[in-house]
């Protein structure tokens, strides 16, 4: 019997030392946490992601969900100017922005209308659905209706994720 418990007592060392072990790591593991995945980019609480092929709008509303996230939906002016400038550096960019459902009536891709206050984002003379034009891109300092089975880049949008959790 002796052997058993003293088997027993270091069992329960063992596991102390494992614990102890396990709370000096904790700091370490929370600034670990990222709030987006590696190759997304941070802006005001979202995870963006640009992509590095192109391929046609429904197909890139399919990636991003496979990802978790959405073809990106715009929310704010800030957002708006953050995505531009980058779009202008990496290529012209499908955003979660159609009329596919009603000609002449943009939706994005969360169901929601387009406001009359992103309106001025348009560049000039668009849209104007020279030809089956039904998806939305950023082209240049503003955005462009193209037709949705052109192939371009994609830009997905997903919350980040909070890391305060102990």
């Amino acid at each position: 019997t002796h052997i058993i418990a003293n088997s027993k007592g270091q069992e329960q060392a063992e596991k102390e030392k494992v614990n102890q072990e396990m709370t000096q790591l904790k700091p370490q593991i929370n600034r670990l946490c990222r709030p987006c995945p590696w190759d997304w980019t941070l802006f005001q609480g979202n995870c963006y992601f640009f992509s590095k092929f192109q391929q046609n709008w429904h197909d890139s509303v399919t990636a991003c969900r496979e990802v978790g996230a959405q073809l990106v939906v715009i929310k704010s002016d800030d957002e708006q100017s953050f995505l531009q400038q980058t779009s202008k550096e990496k290529g012209y960019a499908w955003m979660g922005l159609s009329d596919l459902k009603h000609e002449g009536v943009w939706h994005w891709v969360d169901g929601s209308h387009l406001l009359f206050s992103f309106m001025k984002y348009w560049n000039k003379g668009e849209p104007n659905n020279e030809g089956e034009e039904d998806c939305a891109e950023f082209r240049d300092d503003g955005w462009n209706d193209v037709p949705c089975t052109v192939e371009k880049y994609w830009i997905c949008k997903k919350s980040a994720t909070s890391c305060t959790k102990k």
